[in-house]
């Protein structure tokens, strides 16, 4: 049998999304005739990335819970009785096989009520601190994918299997298409390209330590890819010119990765995961405004192993240009770093995953 039926759901974030799509394309190389349906929250970015990948999406009527008292909490029982209501009904007429989560609140409602019919679910979680929607799904889960260790403290033992997080297969050899990504830029291949990331939807304090730092860039002679994120993006795009492009979103991140000589990034655990497989210099600015710290620890947990730098936003104004341009001049610690970083990647995460969902299938 090879009309095999998935449901995958993850979103709000392309840290739930990327990975969603990435299972979804190893499963498809493997089962060609298989068909897919992925959920996800209206109105969210997955509504729009996931058809730009070649699948179908339908969205719920959900969101999360603000940490203050507003209108959006006043509305959110509705909107999760609702979305329990369609996620039954898209359960019901797909009929899937399997069902696979990847965070994020509308993987809930659709994980619920498959695990309700007795269709086999899995969930991956990607950081070291684990996720609410994916803490609450755990019982309902047939086997949990992680990538860190120790998150027993979040999981059933005996549900848990360590995979590492999934990647887009286009990132396995970034300098595969390194010409053509110069000429996709329009950068200067005789110069150092530093590449800003602050996530899919942007990093305020990001995008203010480069728009303050951009004539520092300029004195070293280093030319920039600026992922500046969608809501920033009115307010940057202004520094557009020859040596810095600014971008709302990159599409193309195996080009983003074949250019960059250095990266600055925040610490989610997708990114982590990426710029392991990639394997280029790092300074991390790990969010502070994020669930147990874990983008921190992500950080820290490399810098401790020599495979990436970490400034904290606090220490930004004192420390970051000091840092930058120790790394920048010493070809020796950028190739220790590129080393160490490539050292920790599990490139085979997606198949891992892909091979438990199969077992699965076989039950």
């Amino acid at each position: 049998m090879d009309n095999y039926r998935f449901i995958l759901s993850g979103g709000g974030t392309g840290g739930h999304i990327y990975p969603a799509i990435a299972i979804a394309d190893e499963l498809k190389l493997r089962h060609p005739n298989a068909a897919f349906l992925f959920v996800g929250a209206k109105d969210r970015m997955e509504m729009e990335k996931v058809p730009k990948a070649g699948y179908k999406i339908e969205g719920l009527w959900i969101s999360g819970i603000q940490r203050k008292l507003t209108l959006k909490n006043l509305m959110f029982p509705f909107k999760l009785i609702s979305s329990l209501i369609s996620a039954g009904k898209i359960v019901a007429k797909f009929k899937p096989n399997v069902v696979i989560g990847t965070g994020g609140f509308a993987s809930g409602p659709v994980l619920k009520m498959a695990a309700r019919k007795g269709i086999p679910c899995v969930l991956q979680e990607q950081n070291s601190y684990a996720g609410i929607t994916n803490k609450l799904l755990a019982k309902s889960a047939t086997k949990i994918c992680v990538a860190y260790e120790d998150m027993e403290r979040f999981f059933p033992t005996d549900k848990i299997v360590k995979t590492g997080n999934p990647v887009r297969a286009d990132l396995i050899n970034p300098l595969q298409h390194v010409n053509e990504a110069y000429e996709f830029f329009g950068l200067n291949p005789e110069k150092t390209t530093l590449l800003v990331l602050g996530g899919s939807l942007g990093a305020r304090r990001i995008n203010q330590l480069i728009e303050k730092e951009l004539k520092f860039f300029s004195g070293l002679g280093i030319q920039l890819v600026w992922q500046c994120g969608r809501g920033y993006y009115n307010e940057y795009k202004k520094y557009h010119s020859e040596d810095v492009k600014v971008y709302d979103f990159l599409n193309k991140m195996n080009f983003a990765y074949s250019v960059a000589d250095i990266i600055i990034s925040r610490a989610g655990a997708s990114s982590v995961s990426e710029l392991c497989i990639v394997g280029k210099p790092v300074i991390f600015i790990p969010s502070p405004n994020v669930a147990e710290d874990h983008q921190s620890k992500n950080a820290r947990s490399l810098a401790l192993k020599q495979a990436a730098l970490m400034v904290e936003e606090k220490e930004l104004a004192d420390k970051f240009e000091v840092v930058f341009s120790d790394l920048n001049k010493s070809d020796e610690r950028k190739k220790l770093l590129s080393e160490n970083i490539k050292a920790l990647a599990l490139p085979n995460a997606t198949k891992n995953i892909v091979d438990e969902i199969e077992h699965l299938l076989q039950i």
